[in-house]
């Protein structure tokens, strides 16, 4: 599924000019200050390595959704300067991302040299994958390292559309790493393999739980999601969030994983509110006991004791999507304890989605997990057997 493509190993930078995409879509602050840093620091190997090779490095990324236009609030200025601090070495801001003022800079730029452009979907081009935008960004470089992740599932122009006009295209480290994690964890894994999906619709995570049924032993429901699956199996759920158009959907899965000799798990208790609220009254009920006018807002402590014991045996586990409402302290229990049975646990685990790698920061159990990914999509589209448009980009090895 991933073999045969070119990586940067596989090229001589030595005096090259070298365009990297990369995937500098930070959270920031009211204030634009970076509130996590992680996508900037993986991608870091990629440019040491760039460095110790004698290449000028062009560095090019999206940040938020700007909606085509210039807007300060979205520059990513403030990431030059924490890569340069992470760095330790200059990193040159350029103030756009194609025309004759940055081609200038880059021409008369040195090996060894950094340079940042301006977000590049301050420029409608960019998402439209026009052709134009995509030749201008082409010839500024030699080479163009792919090693955006988290934008692996988009045509853009920087993505997809450059490829038409600069050989070769390569994976950068963070790519590689990523590819390598998901192979380990679902197309040669050790067993068993353990899936835990979280999240609120059924039909948002459809393609992922078909195609996880046919690589995991055992797969647990959680999440908003849960009560689709109940409500399918004829328990009354309150006023918890179920997707009824979703119910005959439900039972085909749960018949599915049976046909597969899968286990398939769902919450046995719940912590309910009244509403989704820091206010609310709560009570925690057994999955048979929710009452009229109560919603189900996160897993119980039974359902943890269950996860601890799926869990016990596992080589390999896969995670995306939290347990509950866990940005409400009310609701959070289900999702952190989850998060620390799997760091707990010496199988490999990889987990991803923009809501679980939150999670796993506010659990305080990042460097417990074996890897963490920094896509949200495009993890998702790999969890649903989908092949990635960005590798279709990468220029294949001679046979």
């Amino acid at each position: 599924m991933f073999d045969g493509y070119l990586t940067l190993k596989d090229v001589d930078v030595k005096g090259k000019k070298v365009f990297v995409r990369v995937d500098y879509n930070v959270p920031l602050d009211e204030h634009g200050n970076i509130e996590d840093d992680i996508r900037i620091r993986e991608t870091i190997p990629t440019i040491n390595y760039l460095l110790d090779n004698g290449a000028t490095i062009i560095l090019a990324s999206h940040l938020g959704r700007p909606k085509g236009k210039p807007d300060p609030k979205y520059s990513l200025y403030p990431v030059a300067k924490r890569l340069e601090r992470l760095l330790g070495k200059e990193v040159k801001f350029l103030p756009d991302c194609v025309g004759s003022a940055v081609e200038e800079a880059i021409n008369n730029a040195k090996p060894g040299d950094i340079f940042l452009l301006e977000n590049l979907r301050f420029h409608r081009e960019e998402e439209s994958n026009d052709p134009e935008f995509a030749k201008s960004l082409a010839k500024l470089a030699d080479i163009y390292v792919v090693d955006a992740f988290g934008t692996c599932h988009r045509k853009h122009a920087s993505m997809y559309g450059i490829k038409d006009y600069i050989q070769p295209v390569v994976m950068g480290f963070l790519l590689e790493r990523e590819l390598d994690y998901f192979r380990k964890a679902l197309l040669n894994p050790q067993r068993p393999v353990v899936a835990f999906l979280g999240g609120s619709k059924v039909s948002s995570k459809l393609g992922v739980i078909e195609f996880l049924l046919d690589k995991v032993d055992k797969i647990f429901i959680g999440g908003a999601m849960a009560f689709t699956f109940l409500k399918a199996q004829g328990y009354k759920v309150g006023s918890s969030l179920v997707e009824d158009d979703m119910l005959e959907k439900a039972l085909e899965i749960i018949e599915k994983a049976k046909k597969r000799d899968v286990k398939f798990y769902l919450p046995v208790d719940f912590i309910c509110g009244q509403a989704v609220s820091e206010q609310t009254p709560v009570i925690e009920v057994a999955y048979q006991e929710i009452p009229n006018g109560w919603l189900g807002l996160d897993i119980g402590h039974a359902s943890v004791i269950l996860i601890k014991e799926i869990i016990k045996d596992a080589q390999t586990i896969v995670w995306n999507g939290p347990m509950g409402v866990f940005e409400i302290d009310k609701f959070k229990m289900g999702t952190f304890e989850l998060a620390h049975a799997i760091a707990e646990s010496p199988a490999l685990s990889i987990a991803g989605g923009g809501d679980t790698d939150y999670a796993i920061h506010k659990a305080g159990v990042v460097d417990k997990i074996s890897y963490l990914s920094t896509g949200g999509g495009a993890f998702l589209e790999l969890l649903e057997g989908k092949q990635l448009p960005c590798l279709e980009a990468i220029t294949k090895k001679e046979v």
